[in-house]
């Protein structure tokens, strides 16, 4: 068969619910894909299976099977999901103890192998797993297929080779189900979520938007697209936005292939049709991609409310105070972070919005510092600091808070197995070709545009951006929609024009990439991001909203893009 309608319900764990059903019930799919697992997730598991040796998976994929095994059974669509998280083996058993009480018959694999040796102070270590192993359980005639850690992607590329028996080889085809999948993976991020340009449309549309699917060809085009009636938008700006969400440069390198980014072309193919093509692909890394986690101290914090009039005389006044009773206590944490957040309005009708908010951070390898000291410095000041002081919530106990470092392992050394329905097991070798990765040179760029009237406005009046964290990285992809306005992007967005936009980035590591083919330039931002999202090092601690950020920074446009 030349398509496989691949569809998507889950872009993380906590995902809409009723997703799975509402992707089973609204039209034709093939396959149904759900990727419940970030950064933080396997942290999360971590400690879950710290605590009870049968957990370690998201216990909300197993709810939704439920209903789901019985929609899925009658429909004949396979289900694909990396739920398994730490423990597939043990997803594997609850799946089929679920099927068997719900008299569906179901044949259930899984894949293993990702989880690696952990060293001392490492709660969990796991290697990124690409798509074959999937494509093992399948054709073996899995109906649900439950992993560990792989790749996003790999829920796409398993059931692609599957379907089309590509070989490790066809890499061009490979990198074609590497996009389709990268733009599936954060579920309705490709629909009309969380998109920069959501006032062009009617937000009536956008209140609920519908799950992505996508029509991969056996020549590795696809058609990303949404079941008729679902809410939503599918188009170029969507599709563009999601591609360029936690990427960095041209090469997006994968255990199956290192597709090219700057080689994908974006056709509207009709209402709600977006058309990739053209994505050429190399071969993979000689090494994976791994994820190591481990509690990294104790965190807390607490924020005070400064109101009406005297705001910065207010915030050093009390911070004068906390840092002196730490002082006196002689167990001042490690780390103290202060940020004030000026929300408050002269002449407020309100007294919300009178008010700032003051926000201290403390982190401590011990409990102690973050406990105990924070909350006898900051509330014993009740009634002896500036005039209104409360807070938002008195400081708790504190909490440990992890820390995610990437590292890479020999592919080699990653015994990817895939455990099929009748309980053999196979061994999925590594490519036999593989390519040491190096950046791609910047491509030539168009011409300048001419100089002309311009105008001081935000950049988000031309540009849309999106932003996402990888480890303690950010990167916020740019994008615009004319060939106009791209000549102008190119040639003004430049790396130093980003670190003054971005005052917070001046003193880190940025780099630039350029992807003429989506009109976008890609900035990763080294270390804005701490020790990575669990370790909450910032108020956006993924970078969610940085790229929103971005926009909102004025610099002066031609009034011809206006």
């Amino acid at each position: 068969m030349d398509l496989l309608r691949i569809g998507n319900a889950s872009g993380f764990y906590g995902d809409r619910f009723d997703a799975v059903r509402e992707m089973l019930t609204g039209g034709e799919l093939d396959v149904l894909t759900g990727d419940y697992l970030a950064e933080l997730t396997m942290l999360i598991l971590g400690r879950d299976l710290l605590k009870d040796p049968n957990a370690g998976y998201a216990k909300t994929f197993l709810r939704q099977m439920e209903e789901g095994l019985g929609l899925a059974h009658e429909r004949g669509v396979r289900i694909v999901t990396n739920a398994g998280g730490l423990n597939p083996a043990g997803l594997a058993e609850a799946l089929g103890e679920l099927s068997r009480r719900l008299g569906i018959p179901t044949r259930i694999a899984y894949v293993e192998g990702d989880r690696l040796p952990v060293e001392d102070g490492v709660l969990t270590a796991n290697a990124y797993l690409g798509g074959a192993g999937i494509a093992a359980c399948l054709t073996a005639g899995a109906d649900v297929v439950v992993t560990g850690r792989v790749t996003d992607a790999a829920l796409v590329t398993g059931p692609a080779q599957w379907r089309f028996g590509w070989g490790a080889e066809e890499h061009d085809k490979l990198a074609g189900a590497v996009v389709a999948g990268h733009v599936l993976e954060c579920g309705t991020q490709a629909t009309g979520g969380n998109y920069a340009f959501f006032t062009d449309h009617d937000p009536r549309a956008l209140r609920r938007p519908g799950f992505p699917l996508a029509e991969l060809r056996a020549d590795g085009s696809a058609v990303i697209t949404k079941h008729a009636g679902t809410g939503g938008v599918v188009d170029l700006g969507t599709v563009t936005a999601q591609l360029l969400y936690e990427t960095s440069g041209a090469r997006y390198a994968g255990p199956d292939v290192t597709a090219r980014l700057d080689t994908v072309r974006l056709t509207q193919d009709g209402p709600d049709r977006v058309r990739i093509d053209g994505v050429r692909g190399e071969a993979p890394p000689p090494t994976l991609k791994a994820g190591f986690t481990r509690i990294g101290g104790h965190r807390n914090e607490v924020v005070l409310v400064l109101t009406g009039l005297d705001i910065e005389a207010k915030a050093r006044f009390v911070r004068e105070q906390i840092e002196d009773a730490f002082e006196r206590s002689k167990s001042r944490p490690a780390e103290v972070r202060w940020e004030l957040a000026r929300t408050d309005h002269a002449d407020a009708a309100t007294e919300e919005t009178a008010s700032a908010l003051l926000r201290l951070v403390v982190r401590d390898p011990a409990p102690e510092p973050v406990g105990r000291a924070l909350s006898g410095a900051a509330i014993e000041l009740a009634l002896a600091s500036y005039p209104g002081f409360h807070v938002t919530a008195p400081p708790g106990k504190g909490a440990p808070y992890g820390v995610f470092e990437a590292r890479h392992v020999p592919a080699a050394d990653v015994p990817h197995t895939a455990v099929l329905p009748d309980g053999s097991r196979v061994s999925i070798p590594v490519p036999a070709e593989t390519r040491e990765l190096a950046p791609v040179d910047e491509p030539p760029l168009p011409e300048a545009p001419p100089v002309g009237p311009v105008r001081r406005v935000p950049l988000g009046r031309v540009a849309g951006a999106r932003s996402g964290d990888k480890g303690g990285d950010a990167n916020i992809g740019v994008w615009v929609r004319t060939d106009d306005a791209w000549r102008w992007l190119v040639h003004t967005l430049t790396v130093e024009r980003f670190k003054r936009l971005l005052p917070e980035t001046a003193e880190l590591d940025v780099v630039r990439h350029v992807l003429p083919n989506l009109r976008a330039v890609n900035f990763v931002v080294t270390g804005l991001l701490g020790e990575g999202v669990a370790s909450q090092a910032r108020f956006d601690p993924q970078a969610k909203a940085l790229g929103e950020w971005l926009r909102a920074r004025e610099l002066d446009v031609p009034e011809e893009l206006l």
